[in-house]
């Protein structure tokens, strides 16, 4: 549907220059969205998906086990969108303090990562509401260290941002000037807690995310925790038990389309394209996480029968295939820790793996060696690749 821009310009001055910023109007877009009857049926598919995705947790016999990790996958990803250059087994070497080579600023951004979501759901599942304060919270965890520390971590911004561009007056979007950013805040959160009218969750994450994007509320970390908005939202309503849906690396293979559709949005008002974009997003991204699951699950199943094989050893084998299911990067002295076997038999075990070519050894030392689970990597590291400049 074709509508006004939604949204006004107001000027402001920053850095010596006069620039118009764009203040967005409040949720849910006026006239209401076009629900015609293709982008019903995305969304109708999209939420078909996300009710595989939620039930695919039956699979395993500890979540917690594809959860661990799979969060982490999309913290890499995320910050990858925002130029760090970690992998998936960088972060997880950082977490062991294990992180020779590994550049410390961008390991601890997407460290971060993980301790915002993981905070803002445990606030969530406490019965807190999904409001400013907890973004605000979230915000001073994604911040708190790493290359955004001196950016004001948990408050909102008190000086004009721009987006794109070398300065102000030739940047691709200017957000609201800083003393309007509590009224468009507040009047997300309203939304979000579904005044003025109640709103379908899938329908709100999807609204919500492009609002927050265009208020650009912090000085930094804004596109991280924009995204984060997506799983929080799903998970409060009670769509996802976890937070099993990242639409980041849907978002990094098709960028440019992304950027281009949130402009639509604030000039032309083009909600309807928007979200039959997230619509295929979240049906796609939701179809991948499933597939994984079961990969995951059926490798770890006939390496547990091969397990099988090593007889009266098979028992301490089977608790350390058990913990790097969890964790695919561990040392030896630490899976003793975290199973309470004797290092003589974690060692013992280790190699056993190694012999079966389920584990391997990547340091090459005969000290402080450290073990991967490469299948198990391999299958979460898809779509993990380095963005090539200018691509």
């Amino acid at each position: 549907m074709k509508r006004t821009i939604q949204g006004k310009y107001e000027t402001a001055t920053t850095l010596g220059e006069a620039v118009r910023a764009f203040v967005p109007s409040p949720l849910p877009p006026v006239p209401p969205i076009d629900w015609h009857p293709q982008l019903r049926s995305r969304f109708d598919g999209a939420m078909h998906a996300l009710g595989r995705l939620d039930s695919v947790s039956s699979l395993l016999p500890d979540v917690s086990l594809f959860l661990y990790t799979y969060v982490r996958k999309e913290a890499v990803l995320s910050s990858m969108i925002e130029g760090t250059q970690s992998s998936l087994s960088d972060l997880l070497l950082y977490e062991m303090k294990e992180s020779p080579g590994v550049p410390l600023d961008d390991v601890r951004e997407v460290s971060n990562y993980v301790n915002a979501l993981e905070h803002g759901l445990r606030r969530l599942r406490g019965g807190f509401p999904l409001s400013l304060r907890l973004i605000r919270e979230m915000h001073e965890l994604l911040l708190a260290d790493g290359r955004g520390r001196e950016k004001d971590p948990g408050a909102f911004r008190r000086s004009q941002n721009w987006i794109g561009g070398t300065r102000p007056g030739n940047a691709h979007f200017v957000p609201p000037p800083p003393q309007r950013i509590m009224e468009c805040m507040g009047a997300l959160e309203l939304f979000l807690h579904n005044q003025p009218e109640p709103t379908p969750p899938l329908i709100k994450a999807a609204l919500a995310h492009v609002q927050f994007e265009t208020i650009h509320p912090f000085l930094d970390g804004n596109g991280r925790l924009g995204r984060l908005l997506i799983p929080l939202i799903l998970c409060e309503s009670g769509i996802l038990r976890e937070p099993m849906l990242y639409l980041s690396l849907f978002f990094k293979t098709h960028r440019q389309t992304y950027y281009d559709l949130l402009n639509r949005v604030r000039t032309e008002g083009d909600w309807e394209a928007w979200l039959d974009y997230f619509a295929e997003a979240v049906t796609l991204t939701a179809t991948q996480a499933v597939d994984a699951v079961q990969r995951l699950e059926a490798l770890a199943r006939g390496d547990r029968e091969r397990i099988h094989s090593l007889g009266r050893a098979a028992k301490s084998a089977r608790q350390i295939h058990q913990e790097l299911l969890r964790r695919p990067l561990a040392t030896s002295p630490e899976l003793a820790h975290r199973t309470g076997l004797t290092a003589i038999t974690v060692n013992r075990a280790l190699d056993h793996l190694c012999t079966l070519e389920i584990l391997r050894e990547i340091t090459g030392q005969r000290r402080n060696r450290v073990f991967a689970y490469p299948r198990f990597l391999a299958i979460l590291q898809e779509g993990t690749e380095p963005l090539v400049a200018g691509s």
